[in-house]
């Protein structure tokens, strides 16, 4: 059974997919999507106010495969992507709804699969971190650390145990009964938080609901950032609020970063100790990434570049959200008491 099907026919799950200005990566994902089977389902995708090829890429799918809808005017205090996904949840007739971004590809039955997860762990909420692709020296080079850091932050057997307060979410694949969404006031009760699928993560732990998260290359995977500035950017908009103290683990990151640089040259001048104490700073700074799931190269990429580079993403974050200046695809968002929000 695939998404086309006939009019009597009730979808289990609803493919939310908001998408500005992502002509580069929206058709890969609506392919991965289409071709799905095991489960009847739909696709809609919410332009938000694209000026690139983003409502032509999605308009070239049939109606049955996709629908496309509008994402409709930005309410003042909300970010774009909670009024786009909100837009398409009210449009879903599912039981469930799939949150994804148009940067994913969706590995085929993964959707009959994922539904089949989490009624077997009676998850109200199942997320995916997908497999991350890595393609440029930066993008190589920072994203174990990043996921290093975050898989240390929120283990994902803690994030689904019940009686653990830590909740996370990816917000690339997110997959929540409608009940649950509905009960605790979905995105729009979330409307101004620019880390939104932590914070509905949040919320469903809150309401006593069961949450399942785990890395599923099995499932999805993703390119996040196709360049530096996006990459900056990106991180920027988000590692503020993923990390409660984001100076202090700045200064540690760089602080465990520099010791190996230290002893290399009094290894050289011959001192036995200071070559083991190189040796050993060096294999521990490989052992921190190993939870980001890297392959070795990217690990050791991570530990030269990728840790400063870290550390001034950190810093950069914490000094954008303090000044309340956070710029994200044409607008601009505050954690201030109000939301700015320039742009369409």
């Amino acid at each position: 059974m695939t998404a086309m099907k006939t009019a009597t026919q009730r979808p289990t799950v609803a493919v939310i997919i908001p998408a500005r200005n992502e002509e580069a990566c929206l058709g890969d994902c609506l392919q991965s999507l289409v071709a799905q089977s095991g489960l009847a389902f739909e696709i809609i995708v919410v332009d938000d106010h694209s000026i690139d090829r983003t409502r032509e890429i999605a308009s070239s799918f049939s109606k049955e495969q996709v629908r496309v809808i509008e994402a409709g005017p930005l309410p003042q205090g909300w970010t774009g992507k909670n009024n786009a996904v909100t837009t398409g949840a009210r449009q879903a007739r599912s039981e469930w709804l799939l949150f994804t971004d148009a940067d994913t590809v969706h590995i085929p039955r993964c959707l009959a699969r994922a539904l089949a997860e989490a009624q077997q762990h009676n998850a109200d909420m199942l997320s995916y971190s997908p497999e991350q692709i890595a393609v440029t020296f930066w993008e190589m080079a920072t994203l174990p650390v990043v996921f290093a850091e975050l898989a240390r932050q929120y283990p994902p057997s803690v994030v689904s145990d019940p009686a653990s307060p830590i909740a996370a979410a990816n917000g690339q694949f997110i997959l929540i009964r409608r009940e649950a969404y509905e009960a605790v006031g979905g995105h729009a009760a979330i409307a101004g938080d620019i880390l939104e699928d932590v914070a509905l993560a949040r919320a469903v732990k809150r309401s006593g609901r069961k949450i399942r998260f785990r890395y599923a290359p099995d499932a999805v995977r993703t390119r996040m950032y196709r360049n530096y500035r996006q990459l900056r950017d990106g991180w920027t908009k988000n590692l503020a609020l993923l990390f409660p103290n984001p100076g202090w683990l700045a200064v540690k990151s760089l602080t465990v970063w520099v010791i190996p640089w230290v002893a290399l040259p009094l290894a050289y001048a011959g001192h036995w100790w200071w070559s083991a104490m190189y040796v050993l700073s060096f294999l521990y700074l490989l052992t921190r990434l190993k939870r980001a799931n890297f392959t070795w190269d990217r690990e050791i990429l991570g530990v030269l570049f990728g840790m400063p580079m870290f550390a001034y993403l950190l810093l950069r974050s914490k000094r954008a959200h303090a000044n309340g200046n956070v710029p994200w695809k044409g607008r601009t968002y505050s954690d201030k008491p109000h939301l700015l929000a320039t742009g369409n």
